[in-house]
Formats: C-alpha cells, structure tokens, sequence
C-alpha cells in the first residue's frame, strides 16, 4: 500500500510540474512547493501538496478523495484508486480524468 501512495504522490509531483512549465511558472518557488508527500494514519493517509491538505486515500479500499478542510475526507469528489493513479492528471487545481483517445 505504501508504494502505491508514493507512486501517486510521485505522479502528482510530475504531473505539477509539467503543469507549472506549460504555464511559464516554472520558477524555482513552485516547482518547491508543487512537491506532494503523505502522512499515514490510522483510517486515511492525507497527501499534502506543498504546505496544503489536497486529497485522503481510505486505506482499507485505496480510494483517493478530495477534502472539505485538511483532515476531512470529501467523498462527493472522488478520483478512483491507487490502481487507477495513470487515468487522471494531477497537476491542475484538482486532478481530472484524462479524455480516452479512440485508436
């Protein structure tokens, strides 16, 4: 479980930074703070961006879900599972799904 949090975290980081350079705000203070980390807890891991609360993962399902204030899971915003991370992209205000491309 705890590999796939830091995938995640891993991939929100990422995504943050493409983001922050197609925007021209690359500068060194937001790549700095668009860093993503987590903190494990007992019902939920809560992953911060920077200084901020963004998201919960329940750990008993691995669904991941915005918040109302840092610690207080949203469920009515959800963005899938651990095993799902590659279908949205995080780099935005709030991570949205990725449109499927028909081949």
């Amino acid at each position: 479980m705890e590999e796939k949090i830091k995938a995640l975290c891993d991939k929100i980081t990422a995504d943050k930074k493409e983001y922050l350079k197609a925007h021209d705000l690359g500068c060194e203070c937001n790549i700095k703070t668009s860093i993503a980390h987590y903190k494990i807890n007992k019902k939920y891991t809560n992953i911060d961006i920077g200084d901020s609360g963004r998201y919960m993962v329940d750990n008993a399902t691995g669904e991941i879900y915005s918040i109302k204030a840092y610690g207080v899971i949203h469920k009515g915003h959800s963005f899938g599972t651990l095993d799902t991370i590659d279908q949205y992209f995080w780099g935005d205000y709030r991570a949205y799904k990725k449109e499927v491309q028909n081949a």
